[in-house]
Order: C-alpha cells, then structure tokens, then sequence
C-alpha cells in the first residue's frame, strides 16, 4: 500500500497510509496547492496536478522515478528544509541496546551487531524530504578492519610500549574516522542511494579529537570543542543541495551533558535521557539553503 508526504509550513508530513492519507485531504488538511509525494512519483506536486487524489475517484497513478528533492528547483523549492528529528520506542532501545552491549563481551559478534543496530536507529532519523531514510552496509566490510585493530592491539600488548600505546590510540581515531565515511556512504532513502559523502581530512578529525582530549582538563571547555566539533561535521558532508547547519552552543551541550551525567548514575532512566540528548541534538541541526547561513 502507498505511503504519502506532504509539506506544510516548509516541513515534510509523513508518510500516512493510502486511507488516511485520503481523510487528510477530505478533511481540507490537503488542499489542491499543497505539496505531495509518494513513492513513484519523480518530485513534489500539487495535488491539484495528480488525477484522482483531490474530488475522490480512483487511486491516482504516478510514474516511475526516484525520491523527492526537497529545496531545490520547481514546486521542490518552496519546502526550505527544517531540523532533523529523531523517534524510537523506549523498549525498543533498551532491548537492542542491551543484545548489543551483552553481544560485544564476546568481541566476534561485534561487526554483525554494529550493522544490525544501525540498521535500526538510521530510520529513526527523520531528515525533511528525506523519506524512508535506511542504512545500507554490509557488516562484511568492518570485519578487516576491525579485527586487524584487534590483533594489531594484542601485538602491541605485548611489546608493552608507551610510544606504541600512543600510536594505537591514533589508529583507533582514524579507524572511527573511516567508520564515519563508510557509514554516511551507505545512507538511503526510499532505498535508493543518498550519494553522500564526508570530506573532513583525517588529520582534521585526529586534530579535533585531541583537542577534545586536552579540553576535558578545563572541566567545562569540552562542550565548546564539542560544539565546534560538531559544525565542522556537519560542513563536511557533501552530496546534498542544502547546507547541514548545527546550531547548538556549548553551554547548551553542557548543561544537558551535566543533567545527562547525573541522571544515568541512576541507570533506569537512561533510555530516556540517551532519547532526549538523541532528540536534542537532531533538533539542532538543520538543512539550509546553500548560502543562506555562514559557514
């Protein structure tokens, strides 16, 4: 059955089954100039445009073609994108959070059980005009890489020096920087490819995450590096027609850092709060036309 989206107030609503999708534009919430899309169709038309949709009769048919480009050119244009947000069930996250957790005690799982949990959490992430968003890696690519770390660290375990300690810790970063890559590659919508992909230098974000390190010693200055951090990110993804914009501050990722910390040493409330900081922080950050912020 067909899933519908339609744009109001420059933000996507959606997807609502073929049924209630209808009641919406029986009820006026769809009017004939509003924005949709469903799956099929080549980009956002008025209802008006679709034969069928508005005054009843059959269900319309539409074209084959890949997923909406929201903030472009044409009637796509008059939707200027809006901040991401993030939706999960509580149950949902603690079950899987715990497999995961229990499931990395015995190390070799560790690849199958990262993909799988992504693979959940990706959908998740509501990104306007982004329908359907999906996560499309194969666990087969992390297993080089992540047991070649763990046999490289036994090694260096055993010479027990404190220089080649170090250099581990600068593998590790840069095996999370390649994470970061392969995983925003492999992100999709309506299952077809994002075409994304991330251009901050690794020794940008060796660079960033020792700053981070050394900024721990000022007690409050991480949230600040951390927000910084974050900018940077997020001005490294390319392959999208709008600018990725954080725009949280440090002292607001401090504070909720503070809370965070204090309510997880009660343990019980942690899917929660790991939702609120999720949703926060999704609330942040936001799509912009190009050249409509500063960088």
């Amino acid at each position: 059955m067909a899933s519908w989206f339609y744009a109001s107030e420059g933000k996507q609503q959606g997807p609502f089954p073929e049924g209630q999708f209808r009641d919406l534009v029986a009820q006026g919430v769809v009017r004939p100039d509003t924005l949709v899309w469903t799956e099929g169709m080549a980009g956002w038309q008025k209802a008006a445009e679709i034969p069928g949709l508005i005054g009843g009769g059959a269900p319309p048919m539409v074209p084959g073609g890949g997923p909406p480009v929201m903030g472009g050119g044409g009637y796509g244009g008059a939707v200027r994108g809006g901040s991401l947000a993030v939706d999960f069930g509580i149950w949902d996250f603690t079950w899987r959070t715990l497999v995961l957790a229990i499931g990395s005690c015995f190390i070799i799982p560790v690849p199958w059980l990262f993909v799988w949990y992504t693979k959940w959490i990706v959908p998740c992430i509501k990104v306007p005009g982004r329908p359907n968003l999906s996560f499309t890696g194969s666990a087969m690519t992390l297993v080089p890489w992540f047991f070649g770390f763990i046999v490289l660290a036994i090694a260096l375990g055993f010479v027990g020096s404190q220089l080649l300690s170090n250099l581990l810790f600068i593998v590790q970063i840069v095996l999370y920087w390649l994470l970061i890559k392969w995983m925003i590659a492999n992100l999709a919508s309506n299952g077809q490819p994002l075409g994304l992909s991330f251009t901050g230098s690794v020794w940008a974000y060796v660079g960033w995450n020792l700053l981070f390190a050394i900024s721990i010693i000022t007690i409050i200055g991480w949230a600040w590096v951390a927000a910084a951090q974050m900018r940077w990110f997020c001005r490294s993804i390319e392959g999208t027609r709008r600018e990725i914009v954080f725009k949280g501050s440090g002292l607001d990722i401090l504070w909720r850092g503070i809370v965070a910390a204090l309510l997880c040493s009660l343990i019980i409330p942690i899917p929660w709060v790991y939702r609120w900081i999720m949703n926060w922080f999704a609330s942040q950050t936001e799509l912009a036309p190009r050249g409509s912020l500063g960088a």
